[in-house]
C-alpha cells in the first residue's frame, strides 16, 4: 500500500525536530520517510512538500494535528493571555527569556493545512489527534493520497477504520511525545503498546502499524508477533545526527538521563512524554501555571529558544520514548540497517519450545 521495501515508518517529529535529509535517508533505505508540519503555514506545507518531492527518492509522508486548540483563540483574550504570562514569570526569568507579544494569530488551521497539503500531494498524509472530515479523505482517495490515523485506544482505532483511513498506528504509552488522544483525555488513554496493538489488530480492518517503545530489531520482531504489519519508530531516529535535534537534546538520549522520563502537559499544554528536567520536575507545580494548547507552546517558546540556542536541557522539552536506553546508532543510515538486519534475525530464530 505504501510502496516501501521495508515496512518501517519514521516517527514525524514536531516543533522543528524534523528535517527533509533524515527522511530521505529512512525513505532511500526503503521505509517511509516523515515530517512533521503541524506548526506550518499554508504556504509552507506547499514548499515543503516541493522540498521533499525534489530530495527524495520513492514515497514519504507529511504529518498535520487534527485537532490544534485546545480552547478557541476568541477565549484567550488579552486579558488571560497577559495573567499566563505572569504566572510564567519564574520560568522566564531563569531562562534569561523575555514573554512573548500578544499575537494576531496563535496557530494555523487545520482545515486550511489539509487543503494545502492536498493540493500538494504527497505520496502519504498521517495525522493525529483526531479524524479528518469525511471530504477530506474523500480528497484524499481522489488524489491517490494514503493516509495513516494515529490511535492510542482501541476505541480511537476503530473509529479511524470506520471513517475509511488506509493504515493505523498504534501508538503505546511508551512513546516519546505527544500523546495524541482524541476521543477520551490523555490521561484517561494510557494503553501500552503491546496489549494496544493486540487489542487493536483484532478489532479494525486496516493494517496495523506499531509506535512506542520500539528502537531496535528485537522490537520489531515483537510488533509482528502481535499482528502489526510495520512499525513507527521516532526516539531512535531523533537521536541521530540527522534529526532536527540539538546537539544537547541527542547527547541526553544516549545519557543516564534519558532513561528517566515523564508525561506531562508542562511543555505544550497538551500531555507529552520527555526527558525529566527542571521545567517537569521543579517548575510550574500549580496546574494553573499551564495554560491549554496551544497557548502553553507559545507562551513557552521564547524559554525554548534561548536555551536551546545556550546548549541547556533545563529549561526545555526533550522529547524521548522509554526505548532511549536501546539506543545504539548516531547515523540514521546504520540505525536503519541494523533494524532491518537485526529485525531479520530476530525473526528467524525459533519460537521458544521448538527443537
Amino acid at each position: 500500500m505504501l510502496g516501501i521495501r521495508y515496512p518501517i515508518l519514521l516517527g514525524p517529529f514536531g516543533g522543528g525536530l524534523s528535517s527533509i535529509d533524515l527522511a530521505r535517508i529512512v525513505s532511500g533505505g526503503g521505509g517511509l520517510g516523515s515530517f512533521g508540519a503541524h506548526y506550518l503555514d499554508q504556504a509552507q506545507i506547499a514548499a515543503l512538500v516541493a522540498d521533499m518531492r525534489s530530495a527524495i527518492e520513492g514515497p514519504f509522508n507529511v504529518n498535520l494535528w487534527v485537532s490544534t486548540h485546545d480552547l478557541p483563540e476568541a477565549e484567550m483574550t488579552r486579558e488571560r493571555f497577559d495573567a499566563a504570562v505572569a504566572r510564567l514569570r519564574p520560568v522566564y526569568e531563569a531562562a534569561g527569556a523575555e514573554p512573548p507579544p500578544y499575537p494576531e494569530r496563535f496557530f494555523v488551521d487545520f482545515a486550511q493545512q489539509a487543503e494545502a497539503l492536498i493540493a500538494a500531494a504527497p505520496p502519504v498524509f498521517s495525522f493525529v489527534f483526531g479524524v479528518p472530515d469525511a471530504a477530506i479523505l474523500a480528497e484524499c482517495r481522489r488524489a491517490k493520497i494514503v493516509t495513516i490515523g494515529t490511535a492510542t485506544t482501541p476505541d480511537e482505532a476503530v473509529a479511524l477504520d470506520e471513517a475509511g483511513v488506509d493504515l493505523i498506528v498504534a501508538s503505546g504509552l511508551e512513546a516519546g511525545g505527544h500523546r495524541g488522544a482524541f476521543i477520551k483525555e490523555a490521561e484517561d488513554s494510557l494503553f501500552g503498546t503491546m496489549p494496544l496493538v493486540r487489542t487493536v489488530v483484532g478489532e479494525v480492518k486496516a493494517p496495523v502499524i506499531a509506535a512506542g517503545g520500539i528502537a531496535d530489531g528485537a522490537g520489531i520482531a515483537a510488533a509482528f508477533a502481535l499482528g502489526a504489519e510495520g512499525v513507527q519508530i521516532g526516539t531512535a531516529f531523533l537521536a541521530t545526527d540527522e534529526s532536527g535535534a540539538t546537539p544537547a537534546h541527542r547527547s541526553i538520549l544516549f545519557s543516564p538521563a534519558g532513561r528517566s522520563t515523564v508525561l506531562t502537559r508542562k511543555f505544550s499544554g497538551r500531555l507529552a512524554r520527555g526527558v525529566r528536567n527542571r521545567l517537569s520536575d521543579e517548575m510550574l507545580l500549580d496546574p494553573a501555571d499551564i495554560a491549554p494548547y496551544p497557548y502553553q507552546s507559545y507562551l513557552l517558546a521564547p524559554v525554548y529558544a534561548k536555551t536551546r540556542a545556550e546548549g541547556r536541557t533545563d529549561t526545555v522539552s526533550l522529547w524521548a520514548g522509554q526505548g532511549a536506553p536501546l539506543l545504539r546508532h548516531t547515523r540514521a543510515a546504520d540505525l536503519f540497517a541494523s533494524l532491518v538486519d537485526d529485525a531479520g534475525k530476530a525473526m528467524s530464530r525459533p519460537t521458544v519450545g521448538t527443537r
